[in-house]
């Protein structure tokens, strides 16, 4: 528990030291956006090449860590359209409680996989990536345009948007040399790495940055319920799908990892364009950030994580 606690603690502190920047205007406001742009579309993808090409994934039930995350999403999506009425009878608010409900912070989970089990680590989180991102996305979309009030983007866009997304495409690229047996190639294996190597530190201060606690203490009883799916329910049927398919220990701890990350903060971005309460998103986000603080290192230290 404490090797646990000991790895995750840099990154939540990295959010914390983000969240201070801001509030203090010690980095101005204007630093940010093109920071989380450059992180997203340079630094990041960088990381995943490098990481899923040189990996050694050998052994590895690729199909059932992405079934057992899939399954554990469709289930709780289901959960929530079953409930709807019951959670709340406000279409706005629904889609944050289900935005925040099924998405999750790649940055967050990247940072975490890296810190707990290496590159190998780095690239079982970009299978989640694969698995999830474009489903939720979809999802998310398919629910604002339903019970959203300004549903400008259709889900032709946002499957477009997902074909496009430089996480996904990075991915498949690392995922292709590595196959392929690539593993290293003179002066870009190297660049890929220096440039892999800013991705953490500044996504991690972006995602700090993002963060409103005074949205946080307005948002309600809705937050829990949605967290509760989010961080428990979620990564809960993450490792019992796991267990039955038979995952090896690294590769389940992965799987509960990447689905107990707390919410994505681009759900906000999304809330915004397509008219959910994306001031209940904004604290959504926020509290599920600071809680998975403490419900990350339990899910470890339940797997053995550590011990």
């Amino acid at each position: 528990m404490i090797a646990v606690v000991a790895a995750l603690a840099p990154i939540f502190l990295l959010i914390v030291i983000g969240y201070g920047l801001r509030r203090s205007g010690t980095v101005p406001d204007a630093f940010w956006p093109p920071a989380e742009k450059l992180t997203y579309y340079l630094f990041f993808p960088a990381l995943l090449i490098d990481s899923t090409a040189r990996a050694d994934l050998t052994g590895v039930d690729l199909i059932g860590l992405g079934g057992s995350l899939v399954a554990a999403t469709l289930i709780a999506t289901a959960a929530l359209l079953i409930l709807r009425g019951a959670i709340t009878r406000d279409g706005p608010a629904f889609t944050s409680v289900f935005q925040g409900a099924i998405r999750v912070n790649t940055y967050v989970g990247l940072a975490a996989g890296a810190a707990l089990f290496g590159r190998e680590g780095t690239a079982l989180m970009a299978v989640g990536v694969i698995a999830i991102v474009p489903m939720v996305n979809v999802l998310s979309v398919v629910a604002l345009g339903r019970w959203g009030t300004n549903p400008t983007t259709g889900w032709r866009s946002a499957a477009i948007a997902v074909m496009k997304n430089p996480l996904i495409v990075s991915v498949l690229i690392g995922a292709a040399l590595n196959a392929l047996g690539v593993r290293s190639i003179p002066v870009v294996t190297p660049l890929m790495g220096i440039l892999g190597a800013a991705a953490l530190p500044l996504g991690l201060l972006a995602v700090g940055a993002g963060l409103d606690l005074p949205a946080a203490r307005a948002a309600g009883g809705k937050v829990v319920v949605s967290s509760i799916v989010r961080l428990a329910l979620v990564p809960g049927l993450t490792l019992l799908f796991g267990w039955q398919v038979g995952l090896a220990a690294m590769p389940l701890a992965v799987a509960v990892l990447y689905n107990g990350l707390p919410t994505s903060a681009s759900a906000y971005v999304l809330s915004r364009q397509m008219g959910g309460d994306h001031t209940l998103m904004a604290g959504i986000v926020t509290v599920q950030t600071l809680a998975a603080a403490a419900s990350l290192p339990l899910w470890l230290m339940l797997l053995g994580v550590g011990g």
